[in-house]
């Protein structure tokens, strides 16, 4: 309603404007000067049979001419027209054929003077009132930079609870003591236990740490304050501070309460590293929190919950006990996780007979509980664009390749010459990772432009792994380098689609070097120390704290690491060429190749060289 005040003023100010002209103008506006006569000249003109008619009005009589002009008579009050005209001697018969107009009184034209006055007076003051107005509301606009802009839910109507989250068992269980103090508070205090003040989601974007919040609130059923750290802060300085206080006063009288800080990051970064000094202004906003959270003022029974998933940048001080003495961990959920929360998107919808979810699960490590919502929403949109009236496996498994590497681009056009690289390429990635002991199995091959890859092979680990071994880094460098490799034994040349798999392999190795001490040659060592802006929060480079002759070492370790793996792909290559010509020519005519029938065609191996097992040198 506040917003609209400004233009409902305007307008009003326009409609007075435009009826105190017309008003104006019409008591303003009088007969227009006509010319006077007497009483004999008018009576000749009667007689001349020059008069039209005649209007009469209290003080005068106005003539109208059969000319179009119109004079003025003054005459005598309480006499006539026709009295006049008689006693000048004016017959009958023109007495009687004259038009005479008795007009209205009308007292109106006594105020037109004072009313002429009056009105532009009164619509001036009106104008300036309405200003006033408008800048009464402006004011109060500026005065309410400094409330909370935080969303109060009431805890009598919980929209989520900890059965809408899943993968996270955990999390819960951790969080549960929280929902306890807010029902209970005097169980805990009768033993004096002290309730974490705050507790920090910590985890990967879309693992559900605002979800989990939310599901809080809704076990506790208390209310819920909900706000993101980049709404404190504003070009005005002080109003960060102002909103902190004024949210937190909120709370206290609405205790207990729950105070949810989505993306905290924002506003509690390392103090002196913003471009004021200690003097900016989202500094200013983080010790308002500090003192909130941790002051004089601590026996309320407010808990503030937060989420980030860059934990590393924030202050020491916000992460001090007292203030979020609890660190949760929302990380990505295993496959009985995944299994779970698919569970959960899937309620309402309705599924074929032939929906897996355990594959389904199996089939997307990696993915977090908002990858899973997204996959279960795309599968009904494929069932829905093709007139089914249940989502089935096949909309499910071609979800899932459109959320990890984009739609299908079936109408680029792509020559024969073309399509015979990158069926060769796609296929010698399957085949070295067909046969590599330590690669993941392969689930589908196809040439169909997807994303913004040409080609892609889908391969899979069995199980989830928190860990890797060297022998699995080097056989995924050598499946990395396999297309490359494919297309200098087939054709003899190289083209520039394996950027990226360069870059992957070059990462790979690199990282095995200087971070996981894979290296004989060097030793169990790190090297060089990653550097980030904390005010920016992103890494901006590395610090070397190591000698020139040591970066040549590790150069050289690289280097001889992905040698290795180029030289062990391409002797796979070269030993089974003849599957490497059976795979692309089949990709070629087919353009896609699922799993099985990819395993089918390695059954006339030599049963000298079983699967999986590694290829002599």
């Amino acid at each position: 309603m506040n917003s609209r005040r400004p233009r409902n003023g305007l307008i009003y100010v326009v409609i007075l404007a435009l009826l105190a002209g017309l008003l104006f103008t019409t008591l303003s506006s009088k007969t227009p000067a006509a010319k006077e006569v007497g009483l004999t000249e008018f009576v000749q003109l009667v007689q001349e049979g020059q008069v039209k008619r005649v209007r009469v009005e209290e003080e005068r009589w106005l003539v109208d001419l059969k000319n179009g002009s119109t004079v003025t008579v003054a005459h005598e009050p309480n006499i006539s027209v026709p009295e006049l005209l008689a006693t000048y001697g004016v017959s009958e018969e023109v007495i009687r054929d004259l038009d005479v107009a008795v007009l209205p009184t009308s007292r109106w034209r006594d105020w037109a003077p004072i009313l002429s006055t009056l009105i532009p007076l009164l619509f001036i003051g009106a104008f300036f009132f309405f200003l006033m107005r408008q800048a009464q509301g402006a004011g109060n606009q500026a005065f309410s930079f400094g409330k909370s802009r935080a969303r109060l839910y009431t805890g009598d109507k919980p929209t989520v609870t900890f059965d809408d989250v899943a993968g996270a068992e955990e999390a819960k269980q951790e969080l549960q003591e929280v929902v306890e103090f807010l029902r209970e508070p005097q169980k805990f205090a009768a033993l004096g236990a002290r309730i974490p003040k705050g507790v920090l989601l910590v985890g990967p974007p879309g693992t559900g740490k605002t979800l989990m919040a939310k599901a809080i609130a809704g076990e506790a059923g208390v209310p819920f304050f909900s706000i993101s750290g980049s709404e404190f802060v504003e070009m005005f300085v002080g109003v960060g501070a102002s909103r902190v206080r004024d949210l937190f006063d909120q709370a206290k009288r609405n205790a207990p309460c729950i105070i949810f800080i989505d993306e905290i990051d924002a506003v509690g970064r390392h103090r002196g590293a913003g471009l004021g000094g200690s003097h900016d202004e989202r500094e200013q906003t983080l010790n308002q929190i500090l003192v909130e959270m941790d002051g004089f003022d601590t026996n309320t029974n407010v808990i503030v919950i937060a989420a980030t998933n860059r934990p590393d940048i924030l202050d020491p001080a916000l992460l001090r006990p007292g203030r979020f003495d609890r660190r949760v961990v929302m990380d990505r959920p295993d496959v009985k996780g995944r299994r779970a929360i698919l569970e959960v998107h899937v309620r309402g919808k309705p599924l074929g007979p032939d929906v897996d979810l355990d594959k389904v699960a199996r089939l997307t490590p990696g993915f977090v509980g908002a990858d899973l919502e997204n996959l279960v929403n795309e599968a009904a949109i494929l069932a829905a664009r093709r007139n089914k009236k249940a989502i089935g496996m096949e909309e499910m498994l071609e979800a899932i390749e459109r959320v990890a590497l984009g739609p299908e681009r079936r109408s680029r056009v792509i020559s024969p010459e073309e399509k015979e690289i990158i069926a060769y390429h796609e296929a010698g990635h399957a085949l070295v990772a067909r046969m590599c002991e330590h690669a993941h199995p392969v689930y589908k091959i196809s040439i169909i432009p997807r994303g913004t890859a040409g080609g892609y092979v889908l391969s899979f680990p069995e199980d989830d792994r928190l860990f890797m071994k060297k022998s699995e880094f080097m056989d995924q460098i050598a499946v990395a380098l396999g297309g490359r490799v494919a297309e200098e034994v087939v054709f003899g040349d190289v083209t520039d689609g394996a950027v990226s798999d360069l870059e992957q392999a070059t990462r790979m190795a690199r990282a095995m070097v200087t971070r996981f001490g894979m290296s004989e040659r060097l030793g169990p060592m790190v090297f060089g120390k990653r550097d980030e802006l904390v005010f920016l929060g992103k890494e901006i480079g590395e610090t070397r704290n190591y000698s020139e002759e040591t970066a040549e070492a590790i150069d050289r370790e690289v280097q001889r690491i992905v040698r290795e793996a180029y030289t062990k792909a391409r002797e796979i290559v070269t030993r089974y060429r003849h599957k490497l010509d059976e795979i692309a020519q089949r990709l070629i005519q087919e353009e896609t190749i699922e799993g099985p029938e990819f395993e089918a065609m390695f059954k006339d191996v030599d049963a000298s060289t079983p699967t999986g097992a590694p290829v002599p040198a």
